[in-house]
């Protein structure tokens, strides 16, 4: 499924910012992996200053997500590389998750909260997912610890160190702190 550009903030057909960052996140919730995973407030006030700061800032949050998915796509050889999109999104804080790579849509999508992490953590959580994603498959093992080692070499960043548990250990790596409060980004107070 490709986002219409008048969501991705390339085109001003809808006017109204509000709008847009509502249908914005209405096209974002339709490639996570259960319903309900973007969430942002039960407030309507809130949710209406969220969905105004998407309306008027979600291209440029992607374009920087952008530029790390194809970082992440210059570590391999074209061939070697697999569609895959990359969209921000705040993702519901009772799943306890920063991103998420969906390998059951074509193109594969990876969903990013970019307010739970900071913006200076963004290329690590995206290579965690990318991995999931070259490797289309959504666990830990061996082939993700090779995979991510290479991506965390090619781009600058601590690779992993093999570990008896690689399922634990890598399910945080590159350790990305959480922020405490995910939403302040998506309100614009950053």
């Amino acid at each position: 499924m490709r986002l219409s550009p008048y969501l991705l903030g390339e085109s001003p057909v809808i006017a109204e910012p509000v709008v847009r960052g509502y249908q914005y996140l209405e096209a974002v919730s339709q490639l996570t992996l259960e319903p309900g995973m973007v969430d942002v407030s039960d407030n309507l006030k809130v949710r209406d200053r969220i969905c105004t700061w998407i309306g008027n800032n979600i291209g440029v949050i992607n374009a920087e997500l952008n530029a790390c998915l194809e970082a992440c796509h210059g570590c391999f050889h074209p061939e070697l590389r697999r569609p895959v999109q990359i969209w921000a999104v705040p993702i519901a804080q009772n799943f306890g998750i920063d991103g998420l790579c969906n390998i059951l849509v074509d193109p594969t999508v990876i969903l990013i909260d970019v307010g739970r992490i900071a913006p200076r953590d963004w290329l690590g959580i995206v290579v965690h997912e990318y991995a999931h994603a070259h490797l289309d498959s959504p666990g830990h093992d061996r082939r993700f610890f090779e995979v991510l080692s290479h991506l965390c070499l090619g781009l600058g960043l601590e690779p992993p160190i093999w570990q008896a548990d690689l399922e634990m250990y890598l399910r945080n790596w590159p350790h990305c702190p959480s922020l405490a409060n995910p939403l302040a980004f998506w309100m614009g107070y950053f």
